[in-house]
């Protein structure tokens, strides 16, 4: 595994990490060093995002978790270019042999034919209908759902087999499909989750660098609600020192564009999270990033990182 060591700010523009942590898989490691034989840059010039297709054997993903409210699951894609600094999804690109960190957010996986699994497994007779969440790891309305459609395409087959969903993303590609959704909410098959971190635009650019703007979400939500779709705001994660003042602005806000409920998830720090959150908080919030971290681990029983 290539472990790419800070680099210039301009190399790693609109990226959430600044480099890859080793994989926690792998036994080797390649570190840079000074030999004395010239530049001992190993990142690219440019990180440009990367896509490879998978042809999955199953779509719809099961949990146990007495946790979470939804017994199943849809990831359309792998990785997330939106690149938040605090995903708890990153660790689990360490299962194809990738890095949390860069890698996470510029080597993508997509699943092209995810709808035509999917309509297979729900034709299953052994089948159980029950709501199926989509985006629970990685947003399904990421920029390359532009080129690929794949979130879309499933929503058409959980339309045409009158099949609920719920839906979690901050993608303004939610939009798009509107003229999906809204027959399916005229129905009570759906409902739309929307993440608001946080309202302040310079924070959200740093800590989420290729997301949508916090008014760009508050205007998803009023543009699902104007068309009949219910939309809960959702304040995740809350980060304590840093983003906890805002959650009665936050609520307030999403309020007033239509959303007719409300969540909030503190932060969590699972595995290599931990270690890419403290470097952004020490690049972009070093005078807060004690605060922060005592805050955390304060409430895990003093510890940050979260197996």
């Amino acid at each position: 595994m290539l472990s790419i060591h800070p680099v210039s700010r301009d190399i790693l523009k609109a990226r959430g990490s600044r480099r890859n942590p080793k994989n926690r898989f792998d036994r080797l490691e390649t570190i840079g060093f000074d030999d004395g034989w010239g530049d001992t840059q190993i990142a690219p010039k440019t990180l440009r995002t990367l896509v490879a297709e998978e042809v999955p054997r199953r779509v719809i993903s099961y949990n146990r978790s007495p946790d979470l409210p939804f017994d199943r699951s849809i990831n359309p894609y792998r990785g997330c270019e939106h690149g938040c600094s605090y995903c708890y999804a990153r660790p689990s690109h360490g299962f194809l042999g990738l890095s949390a960190g860069i890698d996470f957010e510029t080597r993508l996986i997509a699943r092209p034919q995810a709808a035509k699994v999917l309509r297979q497994e729900l034709a299953n007779p052994k089948y159980a209908v029950k709501p199926v969440a989509i985006g629970t790891n990685t947003d399904p309305c990421q920029p390359i759902e532009k080129k690929y459609e794949i979130t879309r395409s499933c929503l058409q087959v959980l339309s045409d087999c009158q099949h609920p969903v719920a839906i979690v993303t901050r993608g303004v590609l939610v939009e798009r499909d509107i003229d999906i959704l809204a027959p399916m909410a005229k129905r009570g098959l759906t409902r739309v989750g929307i993440s608001v971190t946080t309202l302040d635009p310079e924070l959200a650019r740093k800590m989420e660098p290729r997301a949508p703007s916090p008014s760009r979400r508050l205007e998803i939500i009023r543009r699902l609600t104007d068309a009949g779709i219910p939309v809960r705001v959702m304040a995740s994660p809350l980060i304590p020192g840093l983003t906890d003042h805002e959650l009665e602005a936050i609520l307030d806000a999403g309020r007033k564009a239509g959303a007719c409920s409300a969540s909030w998830i503190i932060l969590r720090l699972p595995r290599e999270v931990s270690e890419l959150f403290q470097d952004f908080l020490a690049a972009h919030h070093p005078n807060k990033s004690s605060r922060v971290l005592g805050h955390l681990r304060a409430m895990h029983d003093g510890k940050i990182v979260l197996r």
